[in-house]
């Protein structure tokens, strides 16, 4: 039996049953692409409903404040995801009536659609043989073929493409592929594969050489970069506090968050109440205190973000001040979020 035919009959046994199986519509194909995109099924399940429910069709979410996404996926990271889901909505709505187009490389115009997102709404929604290669599937192919290419690399990236098309079943196309992504995702597991029990064993070649945990092979990450965030957190008698909105290209795009005093290194309270009475303009008395005694490290893909609160309470009413209650209406980045949910006033 060959590959692809193992597969097939693998997955019909063991796939789960999950909500964008049950359907062929690009719009909740692609959805739950963008969604899943660096994100296990377990995370994104519950995104997923919550977006099919708020946004049942693409002219919903085009529709839809930016806000209301980026608060609607808070929690999920990458948030450059969400505006990219809400620009191509827009993008559907408007350059295309509403219909996303229906060829590979027509996908592939849509932002924030790359390579594998359009073979998936491409093999899934219209039948069209294009193999998908997400990370599960480089997995499968490399241990199974044995190949020692990094799957980062510009020449393990075209290899990968070309031998994903070589295997693939094209007549089950729409089946085929979200069984290797399946099986990846189950069965050839990143750590500690049970090999014993797979319907590859008798021909994988990293078994045959005893490289399950050395394949894939991909190229070092680059340096993790430290940063050093203090949040200040000023409350007035009103119960009112200072919120602002991150601009520029960086983390958390249009996300909102406290006053931020970023350093190059940790500084101790005196030199940070100067440094924030010269930034933030705050009338009367006040009292100043770190909320967290340790750190709170928030690890991204590039960059650490050691984190404190300094709670500010201050005498005198905020000018433009915001009712702390409505904190939660805010869409922030899961870090402020969680100090919300935690501080008590």
């Amino acid at each position: 039996m060959i590959f692809s035919h193992k597969i097939l009959l693998w997955y019909m046994k063991n796939k789960r049953t999950l909500p964008w199986r049950q359907t062929k519509d690009p719009y909740k194909v692609w959805l739950s692409e963008i969604i899943l995109q660096q994100t296990r099924v377990a995370q994104g399940l519950p995104y997923y409903l919550k977006f099919i429910a708020r946004f049942p069709t693409v002219d919903d979410l085009a529709n839809a404040a930016e806000e209301q996404v980026l608060k609607l996926w808070q929690g999920l990271g990458y948030y450059s995801r969400a505006r990219n889901l809400h620009a191509t909505a827009k993008m559907v709505v408007d350059d295309y009536g509403g219909e996303f187009p229906k060829t590979y490389q027509g996908l592939l115009k849509l932002r924030g659609v790359g390579d594998y997102t359009a073979s998936a709404i491409a093999s899934i929604s219209y039948n069209i043989p294009e193999p998908v290669v997400d990370g599960n599937v480089y997995r499968v192919l490399s241990r199974f073929y044995g190949v020692e290419l990094a799957i980062n690399s510009i020449q393990g990236i075209r290899y990968f493409k070309q031998l994903a098309r070589e295997v693939m079943d094209s007549e089950n196309i729409r089946d085929y592929n979200q069984a290797i992504m399946e099986f990846g995702a189950m069965q050839c597991v990143p750590k500690n594969p049970d090999c014993e029990a797979c319907p590859l064993n008798d021909a994988c070649i990293a078994r045959q050489k005893n490289k399950v945990d050395e394949l894939p092979i991909k190229i070092s990450k680059a340096k993790i970069r430290n940063r050093y965030f203090n949040y200040l957190v000023v409350i007035d008698p009103n119960d009112k506090t200072l919120l602002q909105q991150r601009k520029g290209k960086g983390i958390w795009q249009n996300l909102w968050e406290f006053p931020l005093l970023e350093t190059k290194e940790h500084i101790g309270k005196v030199e940070l109440e100067r440094r924030y009475k010269e930034e933030l303009d705050i009338k009367g008395n006040h009292e100043f205190y770190q909320f967290n005694e340790k750190d709170i490290v928030h690890k991204l893909s590039h960059q650490h973000l050691h984190t404190r609160f300094w709670i500010v309470k201050t005498d005198m009413p905020l000018k433009n001040g915001i009712a702390f209650r409505t904190l939660p209406d805010f869409p922030v980045p899961v870090l402020i979020a969680d100090f919300i949910n935690t501080f008590k006033i």
